[in-house]
C-alpha cells in the first residue's frame, strides 16, 4: 500500500518592522547616523528614518513635544510628504538622537533624552 503524502507545512511570516527594534536613544542614533552616512541625499529615506524613529518613540508623543497634530506628523513622513514641514521638530531637537553622538564615541548629548521633568 503506497504512503500518503506528507503536506509540506507552510512558513508564516510577518513583515520587519524596523521600529519595533529600537528600544534606546543609542540605537535610534545609531539608525539614523547608518541612513545619514549611507544615503545622505535621500530626502525620502531620511524621512523614512526619522519615521521609523518617531514610531518608536511615540508618534503622539513626538506629535505634542513638536506642536504637531499627529496627522500632520504622519503627513510629513509619509513616502510622499513633506519632511520640511518638520520645522517644529529642530526647535525641540533634545527629542531625537543628536546625530554622530554615538558613532564618534562621545554621548555627550545622552542626558537630553528620556522623559521630561
Amino acid at each position: 500500500m503506497p504512503r500518503a503524502a506528507v503536506k509540506p507545512s507552510k512558513t508564516k511570516t510577518t513583515p520587519y518592522d524596523v521600529a519595533e527594534h529600537l528600544r534606546t536613544p543609542e540605537e535610534m542614533a545609531a539608525y539614523l547616523d547608518a541612513w545619514l552616512e549611507e544615503v545622505p541625499d535621500d530626502a525620502a529615506g531620511i524621512a523614512k528614518a526619522l519615521g521609523d524613529i518617531a514610531r518608536a518613540k511615540g508618534m503622539s508623543q513626538v506629535a505634542k513635544d513638536a506642536g504637531l497634530s499627529r496627522e500632520s506628523l504622519y503627513r510629513a513622513l509619509s513616502a510622499d510628504g513633506n519632511p520640511r514641514s518638520l520645522s517644529g521638530l529642530g526647535r525641540r531637537s533634545e527629542n531625537w538622537p543628536q546625530r554622530g553622538q554615538f558613532l564618534s564615541g562621545s554621548p555627550a548629548h545622552s542626558h537630553s533624552y528620556g522623559p521630561r521633568s
